[in-house]
């Protein structure tokens, strides 16, 4: 039986361990793909730390995969071998529940998501359902194409939740922020960045990437912002940015984790503003996405890893050590 090597999840709060698994084999509707990147996302954080309920265990984490097609199962018609395609977080759908019957299968009661539910791309290999893989901009390489695969796809579902928001702020700037900033500012919005206090570096880093402004997350903007989008999962946030955003502007909170919300006075939220999550994406949220990615230069920030190294990528960005977004990659070093 062919095998492959993986960051094996065994328990939340264990560092990952190195894994020689049995390569997959695709099933009808699925595609094998040969892993070529695979970005670490704060979603695999959450999972690795406990923080979101009942993984599979044990599990093989990453849904930002870029992948070649390596094999095809029964029935499937839409890509050929040696594809490239990219794999989200959103890994399959009933597609008959009252949410998926309304275009918002994002919202499937019975979703799967790809390195939670079902195993991901921490590994040299991985299955996926083909109507979940999305053929990818040829501009973008492998390690810079894989962090628009959710970085890129939850940071553009937050930017149409706020609306047309001219005058945006962006709480958190990591690797999502510093995309949908790109976005945005070729949309010819303003953007207004907020990091942890005293993150110079994270500031610079907001200033190159096409924010007008850049400040401590407590601080007051220069101007009214129209609306908000929460990156960080800090929950003292939302009466921060809703204190900063004019009436009727939406405050939209683009993680899936965030620590308790505070109480605030009803003053803050009162002249239509909105607070609203943002949950997973669909796959017209992919297409539509990938057109803006074809056409707008994106400017991807990544720090590259052997697949061997997915603790120390998960580090990095528990401690807010990095740029953009750690991407692991598979190769000789795969075996640790």
């Amino acid at each position: 039986m062919a095998t492959m090597a993986a960051m094996l999840l065994d328990a939340p709060r264990r560092p990952l361990r190195p894994a020689e698994l049995p390569r997959p084999l695709p099933e009808p509707g699925q595609v094998l793909l040969q892993v070529r990147a695979c970005a670490v996302c704060r979603t695999d954080l959450h999972v690795a730390d406990g923080e979101l309920p009942d993984p599979k265990l044990p599990l093989v984490m990453g849904h930002e995969i870029v992948g070649t097609v390596a094999a095809l199962g029964p029935g499937v018609t839409r890509f050929v071998a040696g594809d490239r395609v990219g794999v989200p977080w959103l890994g399959w759908t009933c597609g008959t529940c009252r949410f998926c019957r309304s275009g918002r299968e994002n919202l499937c009661d019975y979703a799967r998501f790809t390195g939670y539910t079902i195993d991901g791309g921490y590994a040299e290999y991985t299955v996926a359902d083909a109507r979940y893989c999305f053929p990818l901009p040829p501009a973008y390489d492998d390690l810079h194409a894989a962090p628009l695969l959710c970085a890129g796809l939850i940071g553009y579902r937050s930017l149409v939740i706020v609306g047309e928001a001219e005058r945006l702020g962006i709480y958190g700037f990591g690797a999502a922020a510093h995309l949908v900033s790109q976005v945005a500012r070729a949309q010819g919005r303003r953007v207004f960045a907020f990091t942890r206090a005293g993150d110079v570096e994270g500031q610079r880093f907001a200033l190159e990437m096409g924010a007008e402004w850049a400040g401590d997350s407590d601080e007051k903007p220069p101007v009214e912002l129209d609306g908000a989008i929460i990156f960080a999962p800090v929950g003292a946030l939302v009466p921060a940015a809703l204190r900063a955003v004019a009436k009727g502007g939406v405050v939209a909170c683009g993680g899936i984790h965030m620590s308790p919300i505070p109480g605030f006075p009803y003053e803050i939220l009162w002249g239509e503003r909105v607070v609203r999550s943002v949950a997973n994406l669909t796959r017209a949220d992919g297409e539509a996405f990938f057109r803006i990615a074809a056409e707008v230069p994106l400017k991807v920030a990544v720090e590259p890893l052997p697949l061997s190294q997915a603790n120390e990528g998960l580090a990095r960005l528990r401690e807010g050590r990095l740029r953009g977004a750690v991407v692991l990659v598979p190769g000789p070093h795969s075996r640790a």
